[in-house]
């Protein structure tokens, strides 16, 4: 998948990845992507569930090996 902006979080614990990701998003323009690479398990079920209660779209999860990447579409 096509990203926009990249951001790596590997090695942060709840809450770090969510309020990085926020702080990500925020700089994009709507419709553009965000590719986060985690770590941390909890943030497979915490993003999705950011995503949708911010209003974005949360488009996936990736296994990317030792880490994990999510992408999130910025929608507003």
């Amino acid at each position: 998948m096509k990203a926009d902006k990249v951001i790596d979080l590997r090695g942060l614990t709840c809450p770090g990845p969510i309020l990085q990701t926020k702080k990500a998003i925020d700089e994009l323009e709507p419709g553009q992507v965000l590719e986060i690479w985690g770590t941390d398990p909890g943030t497979k079920s915490d993003m999705p569930a950011w995503a949708k209660r911010a209003g974005h779209e949360f488009l996936g999860v990736e296994d990317a090996g030792d880490y994990m990447k999510f992408y999130v579409r910025k929608k507003k």
